[in-house]
């Protein structure tokens, strides 16, 4: 990786971590919470300053961010504090945190869309002998569903295949205003070592309207919330291998790459990729921050589920030694992806 990939592609987690924090901080304004500290990254301070009863700063290590609360993981006897709220201002303020991940994948979608087109997941290509060719598949048709899910993008087609590989499944197409619907098995191929129905796409993305661009951006924030939420049900069944998981230090070698991949084809291609790989990460960064997890966003949203059913809040003990032991499993995961993205820089498969 050149410097300036790894530049970039430190600005990008940066910046999308900081729009993470920036709901929560947001929110915690709007119901008059006091923020003690915003911050960029973990360890050694490098820049701060003191805005009023916040301490901005930016840490040495840039792969995680705060905002720290009055009263959020301790007692305090200030009205301002987190703890002296209502349980549904709790609940938004950290909600948000992955709320604005999602707003922001919206509005990267909406830039990503308007620039580049979408890919409609128009058939250009029917292999002879295929499943799909067998089954009456023709050039032109449209894929607007597969195995019971809307197909809003060719890459639903794709990833389809990937996670319920192998699967039978109804293909829904639309023909010259007539729906069809054909049960197809796919084949596997040798020669890329997946399983296909046998159907292309051109690669031509098309440009669409201005409330088309809204509509199909907001597909794509939903394609890339199911994109992460099916990955880690491969993850979860043993499907998904220790190399094709990644944190920090391989995500920024990916964006790195893609830099340096896309640059022959101009400064173009580099943005909209980078555009694309952002989406991603704002995507994947709200839902893992939603799963139900001590220590993570959606943990603490349980703890505000048991408290408003209880009508009173955990102990304070009960609650800390929860999201102790949430943490310290966090960062010992951490550290297992962090060795194993070096591992994989050093000794690539």
């Amino acid at each position: 990786m050149t410097v300036i990939s790894i530049i970039i592609a430190i600005f990008v987690f940066s910046f999308i971590i900081i729009f993470h924090e920036l709901g929560h901080f947001s929110f915690a304004k709007m119901f008059d919470v006091q923020v003690n500290e915003f911050t960029l990254g973990f360890g050694p301070t490098i820049i701060g300053k003191q805005v009023g009863e916040t301490l901005f700063a930016w840490k040495l290590l840039p792969f995680g961010g705060s905002c720290a609360m009055e009263g959020e993981d301790e007692e305090s006897d200030s009205p301002r504090a987190f703890n002296k709220k209502k349980i549904w201002q709790k609940f938004l303020i950290v909600f948000f945190g992955p709320g604005f991940n999602f707003i922001l994948a919206f509005l990267l979608s909406l830039l990503l869309t308007g620039v580049a087109g979408v890919d409609l997941p128009i058939v250009d290509t029917v292999i002879d002998g295929s499943p799909a060719y067998e089954a009456g598949v023709l050039p032109g048709d449209e894929i607007i569903s597969l195995g019971g899910e809307k197909v809003n993008f060719y890459r639903d087609v794709r990833l389809y295949t990937v996670t319920d590989a192998g699967k039978t499944a109804t293909m829904t197409l639309m023909r010259d205003g007539v729906e069809y619907s054909y049960t197809i098995t796919p084949a596997y191929s040798e020669e890329t070592g997946r399983y296909t129905y046998g159907v292309s796409w051109s690669g031509e993305r098309t440009k669409v309207g201005f409330f088309d661009t809204i509509r199909y951006s907001l597909y794509e924030v939903g394609y890339w919330i199911k994109y992460v939420i099916k990955s880690l049900g491969m993850m979860v069944t043993g499907r998904v291998s220790a190399n094709d998981i990644s944190g920090p230090v391989g995500i920024v070698k990916t964006i790195g790459d893609t830099v340096i991949a896309s640059s022959e084809s101009g400064a173009l291609y580099v943005f909209l990729n980078v555009l694309n790989i952002s989406i991603l990460l704002t995507a994947n960064l709200g839902v893992m921050n939603l799963l139900p997890f001590p220590a993570l966003d959606g943990g603490r949203l349980v703890m505000f589920i048991i408290e408003a059913i209880r009508r009173k809040p955990l102990p304070v003990k009960v609650e800390g030694a929860i999201n102790m032991a949430g943490l310290m499993l966090l960062f010992g995961l951490m550290f297992l992806i962090l060795f194993n993205d070096v591992r994989k820089i050093i000794f690539p498969v």
